[in-house]
């Protein structure tokens, strides 16, 4: 199966139907409130190839979202979108920081040292962490921008000294 059209975004996970009227488990790996609002917009990747759809009602339940999409209305429909991977375009906020500029990029302290290439974006509970080629972990809340293939980071010191 093909990837999803260019310039969608992961946004979530669509889990096991939730009742008989095509409600199901949702799981955001997004945090903007948006994406799991009524009337967002979201796309699944199927074998007959991206499938649009709306969300008609969402609330929140744990670590997760019970949603009901337009024209899945019953269990069986809810059953074959279970594991699909959820797709979103881009929302224009030039001040967020965003996980698809953050991968690949050069990772630079305020000070101008450079300490790696940012390789993954892990999920923590407390705050994601920066993932760089050397290994090393960065808290996001040390993320100060992340223009132009470049993250510029505030570390506290000795961050980067547990290794040596």
């Amino acid at each position: 199966m093909p990837g999803p059209a260019d310039g969608l975004l992961e946004v979530g996970r669509i889990g096991r139907p939730h009742g008989v009227r095509g409600d199901t488990y949702v799981t955001f790996t997004s945090d903007v409130a948006s994406r799991h609002e009524t009337g967002s917009v979201l796309f699944v990747l199927t074998s007959a190839g991206t499938r649009r759809l709306e969300i008609t009602f969402s609330r929140a339940e744990k670590d997760r979202h019970v949603v009901h999409f337009s024209g899945v209305d019953d269990r069986n429909e809810a059953e074959k979108l279970t594991n699909k991977v959820l797709y979103a375009e881009p929302i224009d906020d030039p001040d967020a920081v965003w996980v698809h500029d953050l991968v690949g990029s050069r990772v630079v302290t305020v000070g101008g040292d450079e300490v790696g290439t940012c390789v993954a974006v892990v999920q923590n509970p407390a705050h994601d962490l920066l993932e760089l080629d050397s290994g090393a972990l960065v808290p996001a809340p040390f993320v100060v921008s992340c223009t132009g293939g470049v993250t510029v980071i505030d570390p506290p010191e000795g961050l980067f000294d547990l290794g040596d």
